[in-house]
């Protein structure tokens, strides 16, 4: 078995595999969005926080109102929206970065636990769909230097 990658908390760069090398077949609804997302994110990285210990894990999203990206909570295999301003987006994520699970969580809610997610991936309401992370997507996060 290998070693595990140890998380620091900080900034980085989120990029998302292409959508034609998942496993999960795109519904008609979400052809579009998957392909305008594929090809807007072709040669783009998104921007993403790094919750890595207990105090920004605890914290996550409360009191804001927005995120411009995502946040990553490691490890983590469960969200709430209690006292959240705003419906956010959760990925759930194995140990090689790869997407289980994809909600939509308006605020007021909790989340059952993921038994094979290791992280989580947050960021506001539909913003997944147009990067087009779905179950069977390959994510590679590179903290910044």
């Amino acid at each position: 078995m290998g070693r595990r990658r140890q998380w620091n908390n900080g900034t980085g760069t989120l990029r998302i595999a292409d959508a034609s090398q998942a496993g999960a077949s795109p519904t008609d609804s979400s052809l579009a969005d998957a392909s305008l997302a594929d090809a807007s994110l072709a040669d783009d990285s998104l921007p993403v926080e790094i919750a890595a210990t207990y105090g920004p894990r605890r914290r996550g999203l409360l009191g804001r109102d927005r995120i411009e990206g995502a946040i990553l909570l490691t490890p983590c295999n469960s969200v709430h929206t209690f006292r959240m301003r705003f419906t956010i987006d959760v990925a759930y994520l194995d140990r090689e970065l790869r997407v289980i699970d994809v909600h939509t969580m308006k605020p007021g809610r909790l989340s059952r636990p993921r038994l094979r997610a290791r992280h989580v991936l947050e960021a506001e309401a539909g913003a997944m769909a147009g990067w087009g992370v779905r179950p069977g997507v390959q994510l590679t996060i590179a903290a910044a230097t």
